[in-house]
């Protein structure tokens, strides 16, 4: 309850900055190629997530990631993997509206079949002997009905917070760096959602803003507060939604339908289940593609702005935050800028957020030194 005080707590600060036309500003103030680096660096690391999710890549000795299992694609659920990418691009290509849906439900189907038909399971990573580990099985879910079609949904979360309970358990400066560091993360965060989403739309104006932005920012405030008062996650825009906008979604009504089939699907919890990891991220790497095609908006030959995304792009796959890549990006902006002796062409509000961020970046040492 303390923690989902600290996420509802955040939202509502959010919400104040959005309301006072603060968060509106920090957008704007963004120069134009750094949010196409944003969106850019967001395409790699959904792509990435993709291929982790799926276990085509993984951890592997000697390297932080490789290639499946030893340098090699094993099981059943990469087969899955594959024939679904594959089914979408192939799609894509003869411009099938409706790919990425189709090919994730072919590859559904596909391993609900050969889970029937081989019975391969589940991983075990925690396992302690490693031939217990099923390496070749399904990554998480597996594909199979279990029980009733039908599930009641538990509401039992809801409304199980505690605005300030975190400042007297924990006390109020660590807290407050809580409430910092969450709050940095969904602000910076929708940032780069809505830069990536309106890019791959193609509806941002000539300096990389999408239309009706403050509108956009006092949803997802009230979202995030919304979460934490449900009991859940901040409940943020989410740069998953860049797969509708892949396969045409261009107005809120694709939103809309995609809401109320959550809403639906609460009911369903068994059927969404069934959905293995390998049939539904292929569309991530799909997506991921689409968005990496914005990097020819990028002046490389600028080393002033193109080191800036550069560090952007690489660093919210290499670190699996879309914040931090924004955080490196928005640092080496400035510094870069104040190094060519064009300190003055930085808007105020970058200065700020760029401080912020160093603050952002040294909250563990920050905390250890605060004994917290």
């Amino acid at each position: 309850a303390d923690a989902m005080g600290i996420v509802v707590l955040e939202g509502l600060i959010i919400l104040v900055l959005v309301l006072t036309g603060f968060r509106e500003a920090v957008f704007k103030a963004v120069p134009a190629q750094l949010k196409t680096a944003i969106s850019v660096g967001i395409g790699l690391f959904i792509a990435l997530i993709g291929l982790v999710d799926s276990g085509i890549v993984r951890p592997a000795e000697g390297t932080p990631l490789g290639l499946g299992v030893g340098g090699s694609l094993v099981g059943w659920p990469s087969l899955v993997f594959v024939v679904g990418l594959f089914l979408i691009l192939i799609l894509m290509i003869r411009r099938v509206r409706g790919a990425i849906l189709i090919g994730i439900v072919v590859a559904t189907g596909l391993a609900l079949l050969i889970e029937a038909i081989a019975d391969v399971g589940a991983q075990d990573p925690q396992a302690e002997d490693p031939a217990l580990a099923n390496v070749s099985g399904w990554s998480l879910a597996v594909p199979e009905l279990q029980g009733s079609v039908f599930q009641l949904p538990d509401f039992g979360t809801l409304g199980q917070f505690s605005l300030l309970g975190s400042f007297s358990k924990i006390g109020v400066i660590a807290a407050v760096l809580l409430v910092f560091s969450l709050m940095l993360a969904d602000f910076f965060d929708t940032m780069g959602t809505m830069v990536a989403i309106g890019g791959e739309a193609d509806l941002l104006d000539k300096d990389g803003n999408p239309p009706r932005t403050r509108q956009i920012l006092v949803v997802d405030s009230i979202a995030a507060a919304a979460g934490g008062a449900a009991g859940v996650s901040s409940n943020t825009s989410y740069i998953e939604s860049a797969a509708g906008v892949g396969d045409g979604a261009r107005t809120g009504l694709a939103s809309v339908v995609t809401g109320l089939a959550f809403l639906l699907s609460i009911f369903l919890a068994p059927v969404v289940a069934m959905v293995p990891y390998e049939a539904a991220t292929p569309a991530l790497v799909v997506v991921g593609f689409l968005m990496m095609m914005q990097v020819s908006g990028i002046s490389w030959q600028d080393y002033e702005i193109s080191i800036p995304a550069f560090l952007t792009i690489i660093l919210m796959p290499f670190t699996y935050s879309i914040s931090a890549g924004i955080g490196a990006g928005f640092i080496a902006y400035v510094v870069l800028a104040v190094a060519r002796g064009r300190a003055r062409t930085v808007h105020p509000l970058m200065w700020l957020v760029a401080v912020l961020f160093v603050v952002y970046f040294a909250l563990g040492p920050i905390q250890d030194t605060l004994g917290i």
